[in-house]
């Protein structure tokens, strides 16, 4: 390991640490409540594995949200993805790391690995890169593979910060209101992975449709 690589991992090491005793502090202030979580509930008590889908933006607070649910997420090996990985490992998440663009063919594996011993899994598909709230097939590949449903999730917050990059990356605000939707559970109905992966428009779709309920 060369001295400029020794000296990123110990940033990465000291910036998780800081990071993650921040997102402690900031989001224990946070009012969290989860609506029309219904049926990822029913697959919970029975056992059952199945895949999350959220957008790069919304992680932060989804992560605090269902911490120390034991999922397993899938985290860029790209730019900042070891702090977000150990913020992760601390909140009580399994890592596996890989993207569309970088260890592709090895995280699918390990998705599909994990989900097949009856994990619950974590995707966000327009990451690491964007764009906002695109896509990609990866989610659909593996639930296929595997036999499970995905479940949109999407978080609300009524004052966030939001930061200048391409994901819109949002930080709720101390004392905010955070509202988790879900979605239902929807199937990946598809006679091959090539089928799966075809069918990125309809689950965009279904993200756009996990919105805040009027009542709300």
């Amino acid at each position: 390991m060369s001295r400029a690589t020794a000296r990123r991992a110990r940033q990465d090491r000291w910036l998780a640490r800081v990071g993650g005793a921040f997102l402690r502090l900031l989001a224990s202030t946070w009012r969290v409540r989860f609506v029309r979580a219904a049926g990822a509930a029913a697959l919970q008590a029975s056992g059952k594995p199945f895949v999350y889908s959220l957008w790069h933006g919304e992680q932060l607070t989804l992560l605090w949200a269902f911490r120390g649910s034991d999922a397993a997420i899938l985290i860029s090996e790209h730019g900042d993805g070891e702090i977000v990985a150990r913020a992760a490992m601390s909140l009580g998440y399994d890592t596996i790391r890989g993207s569309s663009s970088r260890g592709a063919d090895r995280a699918l594996l390990a998705l599909t690995r994990a989900l097949q011993e009856g994990k619950q899994i974590a995707i966000t598909p327009d990451g690491p890169r964007g764009p906002r709230h695109s896509y990609a097939p990866g989610a659909l590949i593996v639930a296929h593979r595997a036999g499970v449903p995905i479940v949109p999730v999407r978080a609300f917050a009524d004052r966030v910060w939001r930061l200048r990059s391409w994901d819109q990356f949002e930080i709720p605000k101390p004392f905010a209101r955070v509202t988790v939707v879900m979605n239902e559970p929807a199937a990946v109905r598809a006679e091959s992975a090539r089928e799966a992966a075809a069918q990125t428009e309809r689950f965009r779709a279904l993200m756009d449709a996990t919105v805040l309920p009027r009542d709300a």
